[in-house]
């Protein structure tokens, strides 16, 4: 299985004691401060961590995984996934979250989304990579923008967070986009398997 390293996170397979962190910081940590970001507009009921890891063993293709865990400073802080949207047209669709708030702003998530696409377009043949977010998460549309996504479609008030509307965004970039104009970290990032 892959082990991405770059500068300041390092992507990889998850443990069974990786998977009960990221547990402990999506169900149990006292604040949730990631809640208020990622998909705040979404109910979420708690589930077990015998389902919980359950989840973690899906695959994209096969040894692809569709998750792997950042590691920050040696600690686990968060993870990127996807899933497919449509397998016929090669396009997935993506995203992280950072739990731990000590690693937002300092490029953690900027250089683990980086990988994580880099990695997705130099293992498969995937024609299109997508994320989704909603427009009051600023710093997501900003990491996606500064890969080279492209905003492909905006669908007014269509979610809502503490009683206020926010637009529902969709983002995108496809294979022949990557690495054009960019900065990507393909040369930077060493692959393991």
């Amino acid at each position: 299985m892959p082990e991405i390293i770059g500068e300041k996170v390092v992507l990889k397979e998850a443990t069974k004691e990786d998977i009960d962190e990221l547990y402990f910081w999506k169900y149990e940590e006292k604040e949730q401060a990631a809640k208020k970001w990622n998909g705040p507009y979404i109910p979420e009921e708690k589930i077990s961590k015998e389902e919980y890891r359950k989840q973690w063993v899906q695959e994209i293709f096969s040894a692809i995984p569709a998750s792997l865990i950042i590691k920050g400073n040696g600690k686990v802080i968060g993870y990127v996934g996807s899933y497919w949207v449509d397998k016929n047209t090669n396009w997935l669709e993506t995203g992280i979250v950072i739990y731990d708030k000590k690693f937002w702003n300092g490029g953690y998530g900027s250089e683990a989304y980086k990988l994580w696409i880099d990695f997705l377009f130099t293992s498969t043949d995937l024609h299109r990579l997508g994320m989704s977010t909603w427009s009051g998460n600023r710093r997501m549309m900003k990491v996606a923008e500064r890969i080279g996504m492209k905003e492909e479609a905006r669908i007014r008030n269509a979610r809502t967070v503490d009683g206020e509307y926010f637009d529902a965004i969709k983002m995108g970039i496809l294979r022949e986009e990557w690495g054009t104009g960019t900065d990507p970290l393909s040369q930077s990032s060493k692959y393991k398997k």
